[in-house]
């Protein structure tokens, strides 16, 4: 359907909204209307000419079989489709024996809704029809609704039709519906001020993915073939691709069985693919509704190719509960298997952040690809993204681990960067991912770049936010570049294509903790004693009770007496206390347990004193040998609370002692060859020879000074170390045990292009020109003849 049949049929459609529905619905509630009417015309223009088949069928299986249930097989073979109306109505039967009597009219109606096979009844309560139906005749306007759809001057039939004049009405595909479902949505939620859905790929783009995803593969294709999309939509992208693989003029023309699989949340959405499915002959029992994310519908069930355009920047915390229990994942689909950084396998978390759940789509499809001992062909995935499934997410974090497996899995074969504002619902820059489990030799090991976002043709008329699209031309050269595994430097900066091919490891880094010793004088004195109080984590409360009640609140009753207060003042300051805290904070052990401490740290004041001592090891060490004097036991919690109130940073003082070791002999060969250090190299791990022969110290490290590097794969990190880091910061070390393996992706870094500086005399003739400009508007506001100054 060309863009003009396209506008002027969604007109059409939404008059009808406007003539019928203005007084009965507010304008952002037609959709409730006008979607399943469009969906049910469809179907029912569909049934009109076997409509006496259909009840010839019926009425032998009654009359003559003594069948008291319908038998479908022969109810289907005699409307020619997967789906039957055995009721005497078609809708255009309904309006030309329609009265003035609403109530009949109602009946007839749902009669006629009542007649149709189990498939289209789930559509029907899907939308909501029946309600519907009712509320338009008890307004009086269900007749008018019938009179609009079964006009003649409508075609919403998958096949090309003439109205009662003779002119052509254009075939309304499944891509077709989608445009105009689209198009209704976003009509229907600027409105209501809405933004619109997130269910619809523009053709051109689905036309790219069915190249990228069949074209490398079209000598090979399996016999029978699966195609799947987790977040289908309206279906366009498995309806698209099947017609692209059956298409018996285009490149790749399969003979075998093509079965389209898919699941989608959105009740209209999904009642509309489904009514397509059905229309094609497809088994509508494939598409599922519901959440792909909640239930693994699919389950045990491998695809040959999936497409999908999932919803991104979406959160899917309400899904979580059935993905993750506490901090543990139990969906085996959302857990990696990976290597540490000492070679050990690990299971890891492959969830992203909650508020974005589109790399769970991704790795829905990783689960359903066919392994190469069961399917030589293995599977393929195209699926577009956002720029945040490229880069979010730091080393080890859920969004990274998912790109380290595909990487690391060698999976990845491309991502495309597109342009902005290609998509109806959004302008932001978009990718598609393609993978595969069966590489081509030449692409083994290797990620193909292609940044696709300077091609384009731009629209003459906006479409919501789309205004541009890709011609022809630009498909072909996108998918030439992606065949040919090139590189290509784009011509200039505002126009044409640009590819890079990366090495799998190139997106990989090392994150690892740089460490610097901990340094620290420490002095008793009663304010620092003070301190101790109140707990840490509850300081600010229990200041405020404190000041309120003195040391009223060690006595018995006290906090209870003032419960009340307390927790309002928390709320009022907005502490967000959970329960825990709220217990522990109104719980006597707690107060007393905190004045112990206090009462602890003054008798150690009154027997070190309160000199500042620059060594901290030497004054841990007298605080040791006090408690042991005066047989204080103390945790070693409550300990070091005492310590760290009573000390602080100070880069003059002494380094603050861990660990005293004995490295040598084996262990010191053991500890060596894990590093993959020599003995002298042993302090930039941390380790310091002593002034004993065989021993080492380690230091506290400061956690205020500690940083973070990022140190690519390729590069070993103790050369990134003494390269980048030591040279900087001589006492620093690396902390080994820190490091995570991070995996990203940034077309910015790839494909930047510097444009230097304009020269201070360009600049400066641009000003001048501008205030000449300004003087002259200026002067023809007052009415100046700036000749005559």
């Amino acid at each position: 359907m060309n863009h003009a049949a396209h506008n002027k049929l969604v007109s059409f459609i939404w008059s009808i909204a406007d003539d019928c529905l203005r007084d009965v619905y507010v304008r952002g509630k037609y959709r409730d209307v006008i979607l399943p009417m469009v969906v049910l015309r469809r179907l029912d223009a569909l049934l009109e000419p076997s409509k006496d088949k259909v009840l010839e069928e019926l009425a032998f299986q009654k009359n003559d079989m003594g069948l008291t249930e319908p038998d479908d097989n022969g109810l289907k073979d005699a409307s020619g489709y997967v789906f039957y109306n055995t009721s005497k109505w078609t809708l255009t039967q309904l309006l030309k024996t329609a009265t003035n009597n609403q109530q009949i009219l109602l009946a007839n109606v749902e009669d006629y809704l009542n007649g149709y096979s189990a498939n289209v009844k789930e559509i029907i309560d899907k939308f909501n029809l029946k309600t519907q139906v009712r509320h338009m005749a008890g307004k009086d306007v269900l007749l008018g609704v019938l009179e609009k759809f079964t006009s003649p001057y409508i075609n919403l039939t998958p096949y090309d039709k003439e109205d009662p004049d003779g002119n052509r009405l254009p075939a309304l595909t499944n891509l077709g519906m989608g445009y105009v479902f689209e198009e209704l949505i976003r009509k229907f939620n600027e409105e209501n001020n809405e933004e619109a859905g997130e269910h619809f790929t523009p053709r051109e783009v689905i036309e790219l993915m069915t190249h990228l995803i069949f074209d490398p593969v079209k000598e090979q294709l399996p016999p029978v073939m699966t195609i799947y999309d987790p977040a289908c939509g309206s279906g366009g992208m498995l309806t698209e691709s099947q017609n692209f693989i059956k298409d018996e003029e285009g490149a790749i023309r399969a003979t075998g069985d093509v079965y389209l699989y898919g699941k989608e949340i959105n009740d209209e959405t999904y009642a509309i693919c489904k009514s397509d499915m059905m229309i094609k002959g497809n088994n509508p029992a494939n598409i599922r509704a519901g959440s792909t994310l909640s239930t693994d519908e699919f389950a045990g069930t491998r695809f040959d190719f999936m497409l999908s355009n999932p919803p991104y920047g979406k959160s899917w915390a309400s899904e979580q509960k059935y993905i993750k229990d506490g901090g543990d994942v139990i969906d085996a689909r959302f857990r990696v298997t990976l290597n540490d950084y000492w070679g050990n396998e690990e299971t890891l978390d492959a969830t992203p952040r909650s508020s974005d759940g589109q790399l769970l789509f991704l790795m829905e499809m990783v689960s359903k690809m066919k392994p190469l001992d069961n399917s030589p062909h293995g599977s393929r995935i195209a699926s577009v993204h956002n720029g945040s499934s490229l880069f979010t997410g730091d080393a080890g974090s859920g969004e990274s681990n998912i790109r380290r497996h595909l990487i690391e899995n060698d999976l990845l074969e491309a991502i495309i960067q597109l342009p902005n504002n290609l998509f109806y619902n959004t302008g932001i820059t978009t990718y598609i991912w393609l993978l595969s489990n069966r590489k081509a030799p030449e692409r083994k090991g290797k990620v193909q770049l292609i940044d696709a976002s300077r091609l384009y043709r731009k629209l003459r008329k906006n479409l919501g936010n789309k205004n541009c699209e890709f011609a022809p031309e630009h498909i072909r050269e996108i998918v030439d570049t992606y065949l040919a595994l090139a590189t290509r430097e784009r011509q200039t900066d505002d126009a044409g294509i640009a590819a890079q091919i990366f090495d799998n490891s190139d997106f990989g880094y090392y994150k690892v903790a740089i460490e610097r010793p901990d340094r620290r004088k420490a002095q008793f004195s009663q304010t620092r004693i003070e301190t101790l109080r109140f707990d840490k984590a509850l300081n600010q409360p229990m200041q405020w009770i404190y000041q309120q009640w003195g040391d009223a609140v060690y006595r018995p009753g006290c906090l209870e007496q003032h419960e009340k207060n307390i927790l309002a003042w928390c709320e009022d300051n907005e502490l967000g206390l959970n329960a825990k805290n709220r217990s522990k904070l109104l719980s006597l052990d707690t107060w007393l347990k905190q004045q112990n401490l206090m009462q602890t740290a003054q008798a150690l004041m009154a027997a070190i004193g309160g000199d500042e001592s620059g060594d901290f090891n030497q004054f841990k060490a007298s605080v040791d040998a006090i408690l042991k004097a005066q047989a204080i036991k103390l945790t070693a919690s409550d300990k070091n609370a005492i310590l760290n109130a009573v000390s602080c940073y100070d880069e003059t003082a002494e380094k603050v002692i861990a660990q005293s070791l004995k490295l040598n002999g084996d262990k010191l060969d053991v500890l060596l060859h894990r590093l993959d250090c020599s003995k002298d190299e042993l302090p930039d791990f941390g380790y310091y020879p002593a002034d004993k022969k065989g021993e080492y110290l380690t230091y506290e490290s400061n956690a205020d000074l500690r940083d973070s590097e990022s140190v690519p794969l390729d590069d070993p990190i103790h050369r990134y170390f003494q390269a980048e880091v030591k040279p900087h910061v001589a006492e620093a070390w690396i902390n080994l045990d820190s490091v995570k393996i991070g995996y990203e992706i940034s077309f910015n870094k790839y494909f930047y292009r510097h444009k230097p500086l304009r020269s201070m005399n360009e600049v400066a003739k641009d000003i001048i020109a501008l205030e000449k400009q300004a003087e002259g508007l200026i002067a023809d506001i007052l009415g100046i003849d700036v000749n005559l100054l």
